[in-house]
């Protein structure tokens, strides 16, 4: 009864009402959330040792959020030194179209590359040439005879290589299998050239080099003056970095919209998968699985790589000696195991350190080329 004659008073009633509110409250409030655990520096630094181990890798840099974490290079190599990124092009080539189609100089993924290269079509080709989608030439699905692999040789030794990668012939239907092939990204490069009326190095500097604030060096050409579609592009580590920042960021670098968030988006959709690794293929991009995250990556002969895991907000470029393939060794399963194993456990939950990784795969028979 003394206590609650106590509150009797309206003034007192209140006070009453204020302390079982806060009682009640500090019940009813959520608790905190625990503070993500930042990397894992000695996880990192353990990586970066393991890669230099690796007689091949000539560059090796770690970005988490933008900030970088590790960037080493090896064997005389710069990381501001332009270097040949091989089939990584291939993802360059990707942006260009998709940056092409924002911009109305090519229609849509489904437009027929015959409407813009029909005067590069020799009578005798296959009729299905006409069929053959942007989309298509981006995913690998064009169904034409490769022009990599053994191919590669014949094909640059021709006298006009948009004739010749246009008029191989159907082993399969517009929209068939994954047949990886430089020359469907070549065609790409002549489409975007003939749309624009500009070489395709004035637009990889005017839509990536300039406001990503990089460089893009000139490289190969096909006799008809065509830069190289798909391969030979020549990027420093830092500016291959720059470049997986933006797709990282959703198509924003600097606060400036570059690509599209749409394209990025439809560039990460599974499309086909390669025959060689298993690894699901969208426009450009390669993706597998890595302990539970998706990581999407790029991927040039010897090794030129760059991984893009948005989930755990990782970016990860690693350059190689151009001139030994990849499949040499397990070397491409190295690297990727470098990543799953060594580099994505830093940001896991501590407790997952110790969890097998998940898709690291197996080796693939077969270079990109």
């Amino acid at each position: 009864m003394r206590l609650l004659s106590s509150f009797a008073s309206p003034r007192s009633g209140l006070a009453l009402l204020l302390v079982l509110t806060g009682i009640v409250g500090a019940f009813a409030q959520p608790a905190s959330p625990p503070p993500t655990p930042g990397p894992d520096v000695r996880l990192i630094e353990e990586a970066v040792e393991r890669a230099g181990d690796l007689p091949n890798l000539r560059s090796l840099i770690v970005s988490h959020q933008g900030s970088v974490l590790a960037e080493r290079a090896f064997g005389g190599a710069r990381l501001d030194r332009p270097t040949n990124i091989k089939s990584a092009s291939k993802t360059i080539m990707s942006a260009l179209v998709g940056i092409a189609i924002d911009r109305s100089v090519l229609q849509s993924v489904d437009q027929p590359v015959a409407s813009v290269l029909g005067q590069s079509i020799p009578s005798e080709a296959d009729p299905r040439i006409r069929q053959v989608t942007i989309g298509h030439l981006l995913s690998m699905q064009a169904g034409l005879e490769r022009t990599s692999g053994r191919n590669y040789g014949p094909w640059i030794s021709s006298g006009n290589w948009v004739r010749y990668a246009l008029s191989r012939p159907f082993v399969d239907e517009p929209g068939g299998r994954m047949l990886y092939s430089t020359g469907s990204t070549h065609i790409l490069s002549a489409a975007l050239t003939r749309a624009s009326k500009r070489s395709t190095l004035e637009l990889a500097r005017d839509w990536l080099g300039e406001p990503l604030e990089i460089d893009v060096a000139p490289w190969t050409r096909d006799p008809q003056g065509i830069y190289l579609g798909g391969n030979e592009m020549a990027l420093s580590p830092r500016a291959l970095w720059r470049f997986g920042e933006l797709y990282r960021q959703g198509g924003m670098i600097d606060g400036r919209r570059v690509v599209s968030e749409n394209w990025i988006r439809e560039s990460w959709t599974p499309r086909t998968a390669s025959p060689f690794t298993g690894d699901r293929y969208g426009y450009g991009w390669f993706i597998r699985d890595m302990r539970g995250h998706t990581a999407y990556y790029a991927w040039g002969f010897g090794g030129q790589m760059l991984y893009v895991i948005p989930s755990l907000g990782l970016s990860i470029v690693m350059t190689s000696d151009p001139t030994a393939p990849s499949r040499e060794d397990n070397y491409i399963g190295q690297l990727h195991a470098l990543v799953a194993d060594g580099i994505v456990p830093a940001l896991l939950p501590r407790q997952s350190e110790t969890t097998g990784s998940v898709g690291s795969g197996n080796p693939p028979p077969e270079e990109p080329l």
